[in-house]
């Protein structure tokens, strides 16, 4: 994306691990990348980005949309809004990685130019596969960006896909199984698989809320993975016995490993899975 989009100057939205690490590819592509950062756990506020793309000359804009590290769900229906309104040039990216089947990622709705995702988070799949929207828009920048690389140039991807192919060897057989996962979530309706993602949230954070408290800035927590307040509790301790009853739930990322643990509600999962793995926790912590 970066290779194949930046002309001259990105405007990179930081609010934890994974934004960070989009913005820092940016940079490790030559690309002249400013930063919007704010503290993790906090979320990218409309007016903030539009504000910084106002102070100086930016072709391409970057957010997470859902903040793994954090459990923060940035509000980039708003932002893409008010992009398309105020900066109606500038090429709008959303990394949508642990968001993309499982929340609302519509570029409709989104108001953006690209919008990502991968097989291993919503899509209930092994890793192995990126998943991309892009408008004739973003392709057309492309082909007046220079240097865009061999395994990231999007024009050359576009023009494989007329002729029904990818430009290097495909992964054959997770092809398959995401035909069968696109089926199955087909059949389930985009907006049933948002109101299911929901209802184990919402499941989830009132849980949280009564025996922790959430890490995420409040009104913007994650649908897809809880990011709770750890108050000393060793998590580590607590998946040794979870994983005798086939589950698992994960500490926190990076600086947060100690400060946080995550729970993950998305993919295949449903608000029964969600239910008996709490009563699982209560249990052996006794809550």
């Amino acid at each position: 994306m970066g290779r194949s989009i930046v002309k001259e100057k990105a405007l990179a939205c930081v609010n934890g691990a994974f934004s960070e690490r989009c913005a820092q590819t940016l940079m490790a592509c030559g690309k002249q990348t400013d930063i919007l950062k704010v503290e993790m756990g906090q979320v990218i506020k409309p007016q903030a980005v539009i504000e910084k793309l106002a102070a100086d000359k930016y072709d391409t804009l970057t957010v997470c949309h859902n903040e793994t590290s954090t459990g923060v769900r940035n509000p980039i229906a708003e932002i893409g809004k008010l992009v398309k309104k105020e900066f109606p040039e500038i090429i709008f990216v959303v990394d949508a990685v642990s968001s993309m089947a499982g929340d609302k990622t519509s570029p409709q709705d989104l108001n953006c130019d690209i919008v990502f995702g991968s097989t291993q988070k919503c899509f209930a799949l092994p890793p192995g596969l990126a998943v991309g929207l892009v408008s004739d828009r973003a392709v057309e920048r492309a082909k007046n960006v220079p240097n865009r690389g061999a395994y990231t140039d999007l024009v050359d991807m576009f023009e494989f896909e007329k002729k029904h192919q990818t430009p290097f060897t495909p992964n054959i057989s997770l092809l398959y199984a995401l035909n069968k996962r696109m089926d199955l979530l087909l059949e389930e309706t985009y907006d049933k698989v948002y109101e299911r993602h929901q209802d184990m949230a919402n499941y989830t954070q009132t849980w949280a809320k009564k025996h922790f408290s959430m890490f995420p800035e409040l009104g913007y927590e994650s649908i897809t993975v809880s990011c709770i307040n750890n108050n000393g509790r060793d998590v580590k301790a607590l998946n040794q016995k979870l994983g005798e009853k086939g589950y698992l739930i994960s500490t926190g990322y990076g600086k947060l490993a100690d400060k946080t643990f995550r729970i993950g509600h998305m993919g295949e999962w449903n608000l029964q899975g969600i239910k008996e793995v709490l009563t699982l926790i209560d249990e052996i912590w006794g809550l």
